[in-house]
């Protein structure tokens, strides 16, 4: 039986760690967390932008720390984990978000550049992050591990194929993990965004955005960051204790329509 606790719809007390925190999809679920009554560790490459969130939910009286974190450095993630757990006195919830983009031909000169960085960034970085925070996730009641991949994971778009390589092993590292980490109740999900407004999207033209919503979303518009924090935290409940394994598409409906 998992543990029990007083409030399974809530995760105020609770800490969790999120990179790539200071802007768009990660800064949106480190304010829905803080909002809860989490304890939140804002951690970005950026780590002027993780200190803004972070005072800005502290203005909101909240619970935070920010940390320069680049994902790409194990050492830091080491260290940024380490100081995370030590400072708010545990770490009982890990959101893979950091990213980066990766739209390259597979003939280009640059290719082997960007395989490189999809691959560090996107996928070794969260199994490097998954065993820094692990010591800490075993001591809570209700363990969670939320890791960001992407729907090009499942469908993938022409000149990207070292991002969409590296989120399709995302969603292989999220299952694997799901099952060996099962048998200690630590629960290992993936949410895969579709077209979202984010950083990544914002050289989009508006009508091109809209165009391809139209065409390709059953809902027919682009998410909202805030969508897509909604899902990792109805993952990271402790009511959510018999979900795991699970790729989850927050996308509008992108892989569900044919046409």
């Amino acid at each position: 039986m998992p543990a029990q606790v007083s409030s399974p719809r809530s995760l105020r007390g609770s800490i969790v760690l999120v990179t790539g925190a200071a802007s768009g999809m990660g800064a949106a679920t480190a304010r829905l967390f803080a909002a809860e009554g989490a304890a939140v560790a804002v951690s970005d490459r950026n780590g002027d932008g993780a200190r803004r969130v972070a005072d800005e939910l502290a203005g909101r009286g909240g619970n935070t720390r920010a940390w320069a974190l680049d994902v790409a450095d194990p050492a830091q993630i080491d260290s940024v984990v380490a100081e995370a757990a030590e400072h708010f006195g545990g770490l009982e919830i890990l959101v893979n978000n950091a990213g980066v983009s990766g739209f390259t031909a597979i003939d280009d000169p640059g290719y082997q550049a960007t395989w490189e960085q999809c691959l560090a960034i996107l996928l070794s970085a969260q199994q490097r992050t998954v065993r820094a925070a692990l010591p800490w996730l075993r001591r809570s009641a209700a363990p969670r591990i939320v890791n960001v991949a992407s729907t090009e994971a499942l469908g993938a778009t022409a000149r990207n194929s070292a991002y969409a390589a590296a989120k399709g092993g995302v969603t292989s590292l999220t299952r694997a993990l799901a099952v060996e980490l099962g048998k200690e109740g630590i629960t290992v999900n993936c949410i895969c965004p579709g077209p979202i407004r984010t950083g990544m999207t914002s050289a989009i033209p508006e009508q091109q955005k809209a165009t391809y919503a139209r065409r390709r979303t059953a809902l027919r518009r682009y998410g909202e960051p805030e969508e897509v924090a909604h899902m990792t935290l109805s993952l990271c409940l402790p009511a959510a204790s018999f979900v795991t394994g699970a790729v989850i598409p927050v996308d509008g409906g992108l892989m569900a329509r044919n046409a």
